[in-house]
């Protein structure tokens, strides 16, 4: 095959992957907003998670985020979802930049190079080795966690709030529609009604 048909259909390739992540991320998104609760309990929920997320505890985040979430009575299944923003493939990346940034403020002197540990199981073993490691992902964790949680926070609670306002505004055009409707159904039978009973009169004269 030609050189420039392979680089035309690499192109197609990652187009349609492109469009099937961008797809999927706005089904995501869709399904988030129609978690049902409170905008605060589930923008909490999801705060809750996001901070969790960013923990060294891939493999029980999602444990540990509905626990807390239903010890607090947040909505827990905005927490589970916001666990995700950690999965196997950020993780090396999201671990990364927490190592980093742990590393330097516990002023650790060997340096790992965790972005050379692809996948969980690799970087939960060097964590086994070093436990230095792990506090320096958790410090790391923590100092992003927090503005990311409070960013989603805002963010969770805007969109739901809108989009569950304008559900409310459908419903009460719809519920105004439908009295519309019945009030006019009436008056086309009270019409009707007031014509047969002035052709009976008539009638009758």
């Amino acid at each position: 095959m030609p050189k420039s048909l392979l680089q035309i259909n690499e192109k197609r390739n990652q187009k349609i992957s492109n469009n099937k992540v961008l797809t999927t991320l706005k089904k995501g998104y869709w399904r988030f907003l129609k978690i049902r609760g409170h905008p605060n309990e589930i923008a909490l929920g999801l705060a809750l998670g996001l901070f969790v997320g960013m923990t060294p505890s891939m493999g029980f985040h999602t444990a540990i985020a509905v626990f807390l979430a239903a010890l607090l009575k947040w909505n827990k299944i905005s927490a589970a979802v916001g666990v995700w923003i950690t999965n196997p493939l950020t993780a090396p990346v999201i671990y990364g930049v927490n190592y980093f940034i742990g590393a330097k403020l516990i002023g650790l002197e060997k340096v790992y190079l965790l972005s050379e540990a692809h996948g969980f199981t690799k970087i939960y073993k060097i964590m086994l080795k070093a436990p230095e490691i792990f506090w320096a992902l958790t410090i790391g964790g923590i100092v992003l966690g927090l503005p990311l949680a409070v960013a989603g926070y805002y963010f969770s609670y805007s969109v739901v709030q809108k989009y569950q306002d304008d559900i409310k505004e459908k419903l009460v055009k719809s519920k105004e529609k439908l009295a519309q409707k019945k009030e006019m159904r009436i008056r086309k039978k009270q019409k009707k009604d007031a014509d047969a009973i002035k052709i009976k009169i008539t009638d009758k004269k």
